[in-house]
């Protein structure tokens, strides 16, 4: 698999809530966050070890191939450095279809999720 965009953002709560809300993310339906487009479908978890490290399957059936890594570190004090890490197996989406993905993934957990901690 091969790296096709990664990043890292601080999210307010520790890993361990960050954890619980990747691997079950309509668990709290007045919050919800994984709000998914047309072309889209919902992950399913291939890897979990808490608090630590989240693998979803794909989001895109257009890419079926594609995985999305979840590293988990506390920053220190009560929140969490969150890393996303989207996988392909070659080749490599061409641009316009890599940007669109990166996008989602930056709109998902630094946007929809971050707010649903009040940040």
């Amino acid at each position: 698999m091969l790296e096709a965009g990664s990043r890292t953002r601080g999210q307010p709560p520790p890993p361990g809530i960050v954890f619980e809300a990747l691997t079950e993310p309509d668990r709290d339906p007045a919050r919800p966050w994984l709000r998914l487009l047309d072309d889209e479908q919902s992950p399913q978890i291939l890897r979990a070890e808490h608090p630590r490290l989240v693998v979803w399957s794909s989001l895109w059936p257009r890419r079926p191939d594609a995985q999305v890594r979840f590293d988990l570190v506390s920053d220190g004090g009560e929140g969490t450095q969150l890393r996303w890490t989207l996988l392909v197996a070659e080749p490599l989406p061409d641009p316009s279809l890599l940007g669109h993905l990166r996008k989602r993934l930056n709109e998902l957990i630094n946007a929809n999720l971050r707010y649903t901690f009040g940040q």
